[in-house]
């Protein structure tokens, strides 16, 4: 991940100054990552959150502490809302409207959710499916669906999704969740395509294992070791590896990507 920039950086320089990007589940883990790298690009940042305001507001705090930031302008805003709620997902858009007087410009589904029992397709319930394809794979098409009508055309519109090398992997104990986010990279490269004229690229990064909450959840020290072993650079990714690449698709040197699914996790898959 780039360094954030310095009191002394020429704002020409920051790739995406005053582009304002929506980061869902961005008050931990990867999406927060995300966030704050954004922001050292330039962005103003809206902070998607469900549940722990805390979290977000520290996120936004950081960011409006930040040497991109000044005593008169903030650069970031949390706004708490369900991505699997088609009206909170419209109010998510009408906040970072209102609140940066501008559409947006970038759209990142980072929000997830995962089943840290890891259970087998045949003991997975019904409960527990669907509330992951209500988050991942419902979400993301909301989230979707909203930033292909709102989001800024012409030059400089981004849509990111965040899914899965799983996807690759094929690991047992990750049906429902592979599925999910097989679900959001097949809308993710449709989309790209019916954004024709637009100037607006969707694309997918999928990360490997991340050293986040979320996968530490449910396992023991052995197993998280086990599969820090099994990659080829030898350790757990960090969030910041795959904010890296998002912030890549992102600015505009990547505009001749789109449609495609990056897989970050050092070799893994």
């Amino acid at each position: 991940m780039a360094a954030a920039p310095t009191e002394t950086q020429n704002p020409s320089s920051l790739p995406l100054l005053d582009r304002v990007a929506i980061v869902t589940g961005a008050s931990r883990g990867i999406g927060r990552a995300i966030a704050l790298h954004l922001a050292s690009l330039g962005a103003r940042i809206v902070i998607n959150y469900t549940s722990n305001s805390t979290q977000a507001d520290e996120v936004v705090a950081e960011i409006n502490t930040s040497p991109t930031s000044t005593s008169t302008t903030l650069r970031a805003v949390a706004v708490r809302a369900d991505v699997s709620d088609p009206d909170q997902v419209k109010y998510l858009f009408d906040s970072a409207e209102q609140f940066f007087n501008v559409q947006p410009h970038i759209m990142v589904n980072s929000a997830g959710v995962i089943d840290s029992k890891y259970p087998s397709i045949s003991n997975t319930s019904i409960e527990e499916f669907d509330r992951t394809f209500s988050v991942n794979a419902r979400g993301a098409f909301l989230c979707l669906r909203e930033a292909a009508n709102r989001l800024k055309r012409g030059g400089g519109g981004r849509i990111i999704s965040v899914t899965s090398s799983q996807m690759g992997a094929l690991r047992p104990g990750f049906g429902a969740y592979a599925g999910s986010k097989a679900a959001v990279e097949t809308m993710t490269k449709i989309l790209a395509k019916e954004l024709k004229g637009t100037g607006i690229t969707a694309n997918c990064v999928a990360p490997g294992p991340i050293a986040t909450d979320m996968f530490y959840m449910g396992k023991t020290e052995e197993q998280i070791q086990r599969v820090a072993e099994e990659n080829p650079l030898n350790r757990l990714g960090k969030p910041r590896d795959v904010a890296s690449a998002v912030g890549f698709l992102a600015t505009d040197g990547s505009e001749w990507v789109n449609g495609q699914v990056i897989r970050a996790n050092g070799g893994y898959v």
